[in-house]
C-alpha cells in the first residue's frame, strides 16, 4: 500500500479547549447567560446580543489556501483554528455545537450508526440506513431520546435571554434540528437574502440575545464538484460577500461568530466494501461514512475483522478497536448508553483514500468531496469574530 501523506499521525480533538463544544457556551457566557459553568476563553468579550454562522464545509486550510476568492473572511482569520471532533461530519458537529459536548457524551457518533436494536440509524435524515425505501424514524426513535441533553439555545431560553435559529425552512422540526438544536424561534429561510436579514433581525432589540444560523451551499458543492474547484470557489466568494453584509448592519454591542462543521479532501483512492471480501467477512453492520466507518462485528468476530481491515487498507487508515479509539480521546469523555453505538472496530481514512460502498450507497460512493476523518484538512475549522463597523 503507498504511504499515507498523515506522517504525523491523527489530529485529535481538542474537546475542553477549543472545539466546536466550545463556541456556543462562549457566545452565551459573552452576553451574561447564567449557568453556562467553567467556558474556556475563545477570547469574546461581552456584548448585548451574539450570532454565530456555521458555514457547512469551510474547512480552516480551505478558507487559507483561497484568500482571493474570501477578503473579508481572511481579514478576520486572526485566531488559531478549532478542531470539529470525531467523526468530522455534519451531524456530530451540529449535536457538538448545539449541546457544549463531545460526541462520546451526546452520543452523535456517526453518519449512520447503531442507535438501538441491530438497525442503523441516518442521522442525517433520520431514518433507517440502507434500506430502498427509508422510514422516518422520528417517532420510533425520537431524537430527544438519541440525544437527551439539553442544548444551549434550550439553556439560554431559559434564562430569559431571546434566542433564535436562523435556518433553511425544510429543516424546521427535523431529527437532527431537535436532536441538536433545539430551542428557542425557528426563523425558516430560502436565499442568501433572507438569511442575512434573520440574522440581523435576530439581534436588534431590547434585552440579551442570542442566534445561530447555517447556510449548507458549500459543503453541497465541495462533495458534488469537490473543493477548491471554480463552482466550490464562487461559492465561497458568496459566502465572503455574505458575512459581509451581515457585517455591515450589525447593531451596537453585537457579534458574529462565523465557523465551519468540517473540512474536506478530495477522494483519489476507493476501496469498496460491497466488493472486497477482506472487508466484509465477520462483518455484521457497517456504519459511518467513506472517510469514518463504524464496523460492527459478529460474536466472536473482532480480532479477525481488525487483522482484515487492517490488512487491506494498510496506511490509508487508522484501524482500531473502540477501546482503543476511546482511550485516545476520539470521541471525548464516554457515556455509558453511548459505547454501544460506537462500531466494535473504528476506521478512519488517511491521506485522500476512503471507503465507499457502490452497492448500499450507489451516491455517496460517487462524490469526490468527502470528510469524516482526523486529517487537519477535516478536522480544522475557523474561528472568525466581527463587530459592528
Amino acid at each position: 500500500m503507498p504511504a499515507s501523506s498523515d506522517v504525523a499521525g491523527p489530529v485529535l480533538p481538542r474537546y475542553g479547549e477549543r472545539s466546536l463544544a466550545e463556541v456556543l457556551p462562549a457566545l452565551a457566557a459573552a452576553i451574561g447567560v447564567p449557568g453556562i459553568g467553567a467556558v474556556p476563553d475563545l477570547g469574546l468579550p461581552p456584548a448585548h446580543a451574539a450570532a454565530l454562522l456555521l458555514v457547512d464545509g469551510l474547512g480552516a486550510e480551505l478558507l487559507a489556501a483561497h484568500p482571493a476568492d474570501a477578503p473579508f473572511l481572511t481579514s478576520l482569520a486572526t485566531a488559531d483554528p478549532l478542531t470539529v471532533g470525531f467523526p468530522s461530519s455534519t451531524s456530530i458537529s451540529l449535536a457538538s455545537l448545539g449541546t457544549g459536548l463531545p460526541p462520546g457524551a451526546h452520543g452523535m457518533v456517526g453518519i449512520s450508526f447503531r442507535a438501538a436494536g441491530e438497525a442503523l440509524l441516518d442521522s442525517l435524515k433520520w431514518s433507517s440506513y440502507g434500506e430502498p425505501d427509508p422510514v422516518d424514524l422520528r417517532e420510533f426513535l425520537p431524537p430527544e431520546h438519541v440525544q437527551p441533553w439539553p442544548t444551549i439555545l434550550q439553556r439560554a431560553a431559559a434564562e430569559g435571554v431571546h434566542v433564535t435559529s436562523v435556518s433553511p425552512a425544510e429543516f424546521r422540526g427535523s431529527g437532527l434540528t431537535r436532536a441538536a438544536l433545539r430551542g428557542g424561534n425557528y426563523h425558516g429561510v430560502h436565499a442568501l437574502g433572507d438569511l442575512a436579514a434573520g440574522v440581523i433581525e435576530s439581534l436588534s432589540g431590547p434585552g440579551p440575545r442570542l442566534a445561530y444560523a447555517y447556510h449548507a451551499h458549500l459543503d453541497a458543492l465541495g462533495h458534488l464538484h469537490g473543493p477548491g474547484t471554480p463552482p466550490w470557489r464562487l461559492q465561497l466568494r458568496q459566502i465572503d460577500r455574505l458575512v459581509e453584509s451581515i457585517v455591515e448592519h450589525l447593531p451596537p454591542d453585537t457579534l458574529l461568530a462565523v465557523t465551519g462543521d468540517h473540512g474536506m479532501v478530495r477522494l483519489t483512492r476507493h476501496y469498496d466494501a460491497d466488493v472486497l471480501g477482506g472487508l466484509q467477512n465477520g462483518v455484521r453492520l457497517l456504519g459511518g461514512d467513506p472517510r469514518s466507518r463504524h464496523v460492527y462485528t459478529e460474536p466472536g468476530a473482532e480480532a479477525d475483522v481488525l487483522a482484515a481491515w487492517r490488512g487491506v487498507l494498510g496506511d490509508d487508515a487508522w484501524v482500531v478497536t473502540r477501546d482503543e479509539a476511546v482511550a485516545a480521546g476520539w470521541f471525548g469523555a464516554l457515556g455509558e448508553h453511548v459505547a454501544p453505538r460506537i462500531g466494535d472496530v473504528v476506521v478512519a481514512m488517511r491521506g485522500t483514500a476512503g471507503v465507499t460502498r457502490t452497492v448500499a450507497e450507489p451516491m455517496l460512493s460517487t462524490l469526490p468531496g468527502q470528510h469524516g476523518s482526523l486529517s487537519p484538512a477535516e478536522q480544522l475549522v475557523p474561528f472568525l469574530v466581527a463587530y459592528p463597523a
